[in-house]
């Protein structure tokens, strides 16, 4: 018989846990620390970025910054997650890190608020390509038992980026080492030479067997897959279990996609998943995209901290947000999928209006505040993370990555463009009350995920990939997409 995704998909999911599995999350991952790198770059130097030394921006310049970082993730998410399912996972990880090596290295270069944010424009697109061709590769390499937690710490790991921003800020922005001049601009390169450690690594990884039977390109998977179980086995000086059943290596039926036609499918045939996906990016990416990106324009102006010294109030903060991610990314596997998002998504909308509350009436100190804060984005990382989860999993392999980039797309669309931009408006206003009226509007979004979950959720947590959404090439001729019920959509297998 002709090798299938499923046949693969299986023998991957049985690897146990191996060096090749810790280098591959490594290699991959540190994408997320990448983002992590210059989210918190750009928070960290606004205040920097406002004197005449600098580039003398206004606070909605800033804000138009940021917005173009996540306008150029939008456009790329959308560009290279349909190259990564019509090209391959491996080729489209290495240009987009490519892309984003430059553009990011540039940045350090700018000359006026236009260089500048074209050049941070690039940058996302970057980052956003790699949120679909490495979330696809990670969800296809790591074995359905692990895919859980393993998901939720690589996206969780931005805020290890975000944690190290933040010192570094406070090693470059500080006069006594650096003129200011010239230290935002070394900040930038930081993660220049970060991704130059990445793309070496990635050399070493192998294209997704997953896709390549997608594809049609059977042969080649399963030599992948065949080279990985006897490296894995061999590294852990196990013995192989029992050699799969004999298969033919002729070419399976091949699945030819565009980006409308993943659309297409997405909307028409999983609606339900479509719907929730939507709703969780948005929410969470307006509630972080929103406080994250004026988080030191915040402690500026209503808690009158030196712009110098915000890393100091950046790095608990973004170690909360990766414990959060870690300490409870494992009963993502056990408890499950639903009651956990169900859970992070409410409470961390809860806390948000209590602590809005309290900001509004003066009545905690910064340090105070802070750690109100880091308590909230705790749960809120495990979340956010938790959507990217599921909108990595819900779809067919041949549309995975397009998926990806689709749900990132609209959701930083809807709620993260114009979230940093709206923002710095109402913090401009000096209004305490305008910015608590921000804070609530984004808790409301957390609330509304929370329902979504709870509406359409899915129980996938230890089914294979292939289980929760059949292969469309194991069903059709090449190029004809489906047009009938498929019994594994909207519902949980």
């Amino acid at each position: 018989m002709a090798a299938t995704a499923n046949d693969i998909g299986a023998r991957l999911d049985r690897l146990p846990w191996s060096p090749f599995h810790r280098r591959m999350v490594f290699a991959l991952g540190i994408a997320w620390i990448l983002d992590g790198l210059e989210v918190t770059l750009v928070g960290s130097l606004a205040p920097i970025l406002r004197r005449p030394q600098t580039l003398g921006l206004s606070a909605q310049s800033v804000g138009l910054v940021a917005s173009s970082y996540l306008l150029g993730a939008v456009l790329g998410s959308l560009l290279f997650g349909y190259l990564a399912d019509r090209s391959g996972r491996k080729r489209l990880f290495t240009v987009t890190l490519i892309l984003y090596i430059t553009a990011t290295a540039a940045s350090g270069l700018a000359w006026n608020i236009g260089s500048l944010a074209l050049f941070r424009f690039l940058t996302g697109a970057g980052i956003g390509g790699e949120y679909s061709a490495i979330n696809s590769a990670i969800q296809e390499l790591v074995p359905a038992a692990r895919r859980g937690r393993i998901d939720i710490v690589i996206n969780g790991s931005f805020w290890l980026g975000a944690a190290g921003a933040a010192g570094l800020s406070l090693a470059l922005l500080n006069p006594a080492w650096l003129p200011l001049f010239f230290g935002w601009r070394f900040a930038f390169g930081a993660g220049a030479i970060l991704g130059l450690i990445a793309l070496a690594l990635r050399t070493r990884i192998p294209e997704s067997p997953r896709w390549l039977a997608g594809r049609g390109r059977c042969r080649e998977a399963l030599e992948i897959v065949g080279t990985l179980e006897r490296a894995v086995y061999q590294s852990l000086k196990k013995e192989p279990p029992l050699k799969p059943r004999p298969m033919t290596t002729g070419r399976a039926a091949g699945f030819r996609i565009t980006l409308t036609s993943a659309f297409r499918i997405v909307w028409t045939h999983y609606p339900q998943r479509a719907l929730l996906g939507t709703i969780l990016m948005a929410s969470q990416a307006f509630f972080y995209n929103a406080f994250f990106f004026t988080y030191g324009l915040v402690l500026v102006r209503f808690y009158h901290v030196p712009a110098a010294t915000i890393g100091l109030y950046i790095v608990p903060f973004a170690l909360s947000n990766f414990l959060g991610a870690a300490f409870l990314a494992r009963f993502f596997d056990t408890v499950g999928r639903r009651p956990m998002m169900i859970g992070t998504y409410a409470l961390s909308g809860l806390l948000m209006i209590v602590s809005a509350a309290l900001f509004r009436d003066h009545t905690l100190t910064v340090t105070a505040q802070t750690g109100a804060w880091a308590v909230i984005f705790f749960f809120a990382s495990a979340g956010a993370s938790g959507a990217y989860l599921t909108v990595s999993e819900s779809f067919p392999v041949e549309i995975r990555a397009s998926a990806i980039a689709l749900f990132y797309a609209l959701g930083t669309a809807i709620g993260g463009v114009l979230a940093p931009t709206v923002f710095a408006v109402l913090i401009a206003t000096g209004s305490r009350e305008q910015v608590f009226d921000g804070y609530l509007l984004g808790a409301g979004l957390m609330g509304l995920g929370a329902l979504a979950e709870w509406l359409f959720g899915i129980a996938a947590e230890g089914l294979p990939l292939e289980g929760l959404a059949a292969p469309l090439s194991s069903q059709l001729p090449p190029g004809i997409p489906p047009s009938g019920p498929d019994p594994d959509r909207d519902r949980a297998p």
